[in-house]
C-alpha cells in the first residue's frame, strides 16, 4: 500500500471508512455495459474517419464520463442513429 499515490490513500480511507453506498439502478447499468461489450464483440467491418481534434476530445471525454471506450461510444451514437432510435432535439 505504499505504492499508493493520494487519489489512491484517499479512496482507500474513504471506503476503510464505510462511507461508499450501492448505486441505485445499479442492475440496469450492468446491464447496459453488458451489451455494450456484447456490440464491440460483433463488429466485422473498419471505417475509418476524419473529424475535429475538437470533436474527438468531447467524444472521448464523453466516454470517459460513461465509463466506456471512445470507439464504442461512436459505435452505439451511429447503431442508435440508424436504428432511428437517435433523433434531433427541436429547439
Amino acid at each position: 500500500m505504499a505504492n499508493l499515490d493520494q487519489e489512491e490513500r484517499e479512496l482507500l480511507e474513504s471506503f476503510e471508512r464505510d462511507e461508499w453506498r450501492s448505486v441505485a439502478g445499479r442492475e440496469a447499468k450492468f446491464e447496459r455495459y453488458r451489451e455494450y461489450a456484447l456490440s464491440t464483440f460483433k463488429k466485422d467491418k473498419r471505417v475509418n474517419i476524419r473529424i475535429s481534434t475538437k470533436d474527438l476530445e468531447a467524444l472521448q471525454t464523453r466516454a470517459l464520463e460513461e465509463g466506456i471506450p471512445y470507439q464504442t461510444l461512436m459505435a452505439s451514437v451511429l447503431h442508435k442513429y440508424v436504428g432511428g432510435r437517435l433523433v434531433e432535439k427541436s429547439s
